[in-house]
């Protein structure tokens, strides 16, 4: 495809489907961030709950909380960040890099080629603030 050529109207819905599935993998991934932080801050909350309840005199649930719960794996051998860590590592990485290539090598490496067109048919030509401006994404080289 030439660098001043569109690609169709096809390629660029299929390219910015495999986008959009990005940004809900994006939106997962701060869903699993946010997992990992309040997971970690409850657990951290869990010391306080064990000194009061001690100084509640209850130190038999003092005690089952601090063996039982604190420091528990939220899966099997697995810590919230190693859930992280794995997911970023495979299944994130995989996604990632797939979405770049397809857009590598089918619309020059431009994002948002839709939402693009749809704001030179939305904008009013020669009013402040509906100016068209450049590309946001500088073309690529087709991968090959």
């Amino acid at each position: 495809m030439p660098d001043s050529a569109q690609p169709d109207p096809a390629t660029v819905a299929a390219a910015g489907k495999v986008s959009e599935a990005l940004e809900t993998v994006e939106r997962a991934r701060g869903h699993l961030y946010a997992f990992h932080q309040l997971t970690g801050s409850a657990d951290l909350a869990l010391d306080d709950a064990v000194r009061l309840l001690r100084e509640a005199g209850h130190p038999a649930w003092a005690d089952r909380i601090s063996t039982e719960l604190i420091g528990l794996n939220v899966l099997p051998d697995r810590w919230t960040f190693q859930v992280l860590e794995e997911y970023d590592d495979g299944y994130y990485r995989v996604f990632t890099t797939l979405e770049r290539d397809v857009r590598a090598a089918l619309t020059h490496g431009r994002r948002h080629l839709a939402e693009e067109s749809m704001k030179r048919r939305r904008r009013t030509a020669g009013r402040a603030g509906h100016e068209q401006g450049a590309p946001t994404t500088a073309p690529v080289e087709e991968a090959s």
